[in-house]
Parts: C-alpha cells; structure tokens; sequence
C-alpha cells in the first residue's frame, strides 16, 4: 500500500498547529476582516489536507482514521502544554479560560504533555503499521495500557477531587473522546495474539527451571518489592495512621495527599490494578506455557509508563502546590525509587515480547488439548 496516506495524517496533525492559532485569534478578535480570514483558511487547511490524505487508495481499517483524529489531538494537547507553561502564548488562550478547572491542576497539565508526545508518537506507528500492511498489535496494547490508566485516573480524579463540582460540556465531549478509544481497545485485542505464532520448536534451554535463567531470577525478586511498594502507598491514600506512612508522606512523597485526588486515585488505581499484576507475573515467570504474558507485560507497562510520568511530573510541578511538592532534599531518592518502579517493568515486557519461547507451548501440547 502506498504511503501518502500515512504521510498525509502526519501533515494533517501537524495543521492543528495554525489551525488552533487561527481559532485562537477569530474568537479574540472584534475584526469581520480577521473573522472571515480565520475561517477560510481553517476550512482550506483542512480540505487541502484531506484531499492529500485521499489522493490513493486509503487503508479500509477503521483504526487508521481513530488514529488520525487522535494524532491531530495529540498535537493539540502538546500546544495546550506548552501554553500552560506559558512557553509559547496566543494557540489555546480561549480554551484554556473556557475549560474544565482540572486541566489547569499539575496531573492534568502532565496528561496533556504525556497525550502530546507518546501517545502522538504511538498513533504515527500504528499509522505507519495499517499503511504498510504490518501487525500494529504490541504497539497497540502499549497505547491500550497507557490510555486506560489516563482515562481512568482522569474521570475518577475528576469525579472525586475538590474540582468534582466544575463539570463543563467540554468534560462530556471528552467521554466521546473515550468512548471512540475503548472501542479501538477491543479492536486492537482482536488482532492475532503472540500465541498464535507457530514454533516449529521450542529450545529446552529457554524453558529450563528458574535457576538456569538469572535474568527471569531478577525479574522475581524485583516483583516482590514492587508489590509491597504499591500496596504500601495504597494504604497511604487511605489515610493508615502507620508512623511508617505519615513519614513517607511527609518526607518523599506530600504530593500523595493533595486536595486534587489524582493523586489518591492514582494508587488506589496501581494497588488493584498493579499489585494483583505481579502476582500473576510471579506465576508467569515461574511456569511455562503461560501465553498470555507478552500482551499482559505490554498492557502493563504501559499503563505504569503514564502513570509514573504523570506522578513524578505532578509531584515536582510548579502547579501543585509547595507544600505537597517533593522536598528538595528527598528528591533524589523520590526519583530513583519512582524512575526504577517505571523502567523495570518496561525491561520486562521487552524480554516477554522479544523471546516469548518460555511463554508459548509447543504445538503438540495444543493437539493434546
């Protein structure tokens, strides 16, 4: 399949940039003159757009177009960042006035920058996938993990935080946003899972007891911590009078504990979500034959990929305010627990996915079956 298509989507997110800037400037200006302006050239951009990304045949995949939306909104979001941090000016000023109070909180304004760039790298790929007829299947379970946790800890925190009362129509049309996204979800799981690959064969070293392969040992003993370290922040949230927790808080990690309720979400989230994961991945490591970890790996490390950026970049953000933000002297030991609770499980998920052998059975074991 040619690539103008893919290319196309590429330029039409990229339009968002003078189209936002446009927008910005016909709503502010009492001009007729800059209104019609404005206008037509919006409406230009976005035909000359369209017709370039139709000039061939365009893929038939219903997720190429979800994923051409939604790279345009990427890039929006990355200018809504940016303009919160007052490094460009003049793109989203009447969005920023008009919307929802939780944009403007640290978790929202990391959101925007997370959405901004991974995810907007994250559609392009799977564009680039659809266009040239390849698997888009690991990358989308990535992108399935991370926007679940996204979406999630934004209604939740939304719902329940000191904004809980300010909902605009704008919130609503954000669950379309959502809506659309969960049935791309299912879509992407319908793809051909890892277990579907036929081995010819499965080498007897890769599938030897757990002292024979070291790597998988580190994984394990790196599980255990990790699920007490996500329990142990979840009873935080939940206001345990432990001596232990109330020093936590006040020394590494205030931000827990602030009025927005992103933050108390967000571990209530990573404790019934992350802790009953290492269990199973416990299981995993242990017994061959369990198909399912590759895609569990990705959808996990995804999901803590967002939510650890989202957190380290909230705790430290100018936007939260002073006193729940990490001290000054606990924040290299606030980083180098909470960057190593992010990183280890994408080392996971990179050796689940790259040599699924111990994972997969051998096809006489599925005849048996």
């Amino acid at each position: 399949m040619n690539a103008s298509a893919g290319t196309g989507v590429f330029v039409l997110s990229l339009m968002s940039i003078p189209i936002c800037y446009l927008f910005n400037s016909l709503i502010y200006s009492d001009s007729a003159e800059v209104f019609l302006f404005a206008g037509c050239t919006a409406v230009f951009i976005l035909l000359i757009s369209a017709r370039f990304i139709l000039k061939k045949k365009a893929p038939v995949d219903p997720l190429f177009y979800v994923y051409a939306v939604h790279a345009f909104l990427s890039v929006v979001n990355l200018i809504i960042g940016l303009e919160q941090d007052n490094i460009i000016d003049g793109f989203v000023t009447f969005y920023l006035k008009e919307a929802d109070p939780h944009i403007n909180t640290a978790h929202g304004h990391m959101i925007s920058f997370w959405d901004g760039c991974v995810h907007y790298l994250m559609y392009l790929l799977m564009i680039a996938a659809i266009t040239w007829g390849d698997s888009y299947r690991a990358i989308g379970l990535y992108w399935v993990g991370s926007f679940l946790m996204r979406a999630i800890v934004y209604i939740l925190g939304n719902a329940v935080g000191k904004y809980g009362t300010h909902v605009s129509p704008l919130f609503f049309l954000h669950m379309l946003y959502i809506s659309v996204s969960v049935w791309a979800c299912f879509r992407i799981f319908s793809q051909p899972s890892m277990s579907d690959i036929q081995l010819t064969s499965i080498q007897e070293t890769e599938r030897n007891s757990l002292i024979y392969r070291p790597l998988d040992l580190l994984f394990i003993i790196y599980l255990i911590p990790a699920f007490a370290f996500c329990v142990f922040r979840g009873l935080i949230v939940l206001d345990c009078s432990s001596e232990w927790c109330q020093d936590y808080t006040q020394l590494y990690e205030p931000y827990l504990k602030d009025p927005s309720a992103y933050p108390r979400v967000q571990m209530l989230v990573n404790m019934f979500y992350s802790g009953p994961y290492y269990i199973i991945t416990l299981y995993g490591l242990m017994v061959p034959g369990c198909e399912w970890m590759p895609d569990l790996t990705l959808v996990h490390s995804g999901a803590l990929a967002q939510a650890q950026f989202s957190h380290i970049g909230a705790s430290l953000h100018t936007r939260t305010p002073f006193s729940y933000r990490v001290p000054a002297d606990s924040q290299p030991v606030f980083l180098l627990v909470n960057v190593l609770y992010a990183l280890v499980p994408q080392a996971l998920c990179y050796r689940c996915c790259t040599r699924p052998a111990f994972f997969l059975r051998p096809k006489t074991d599925k005849k048996t079956e």
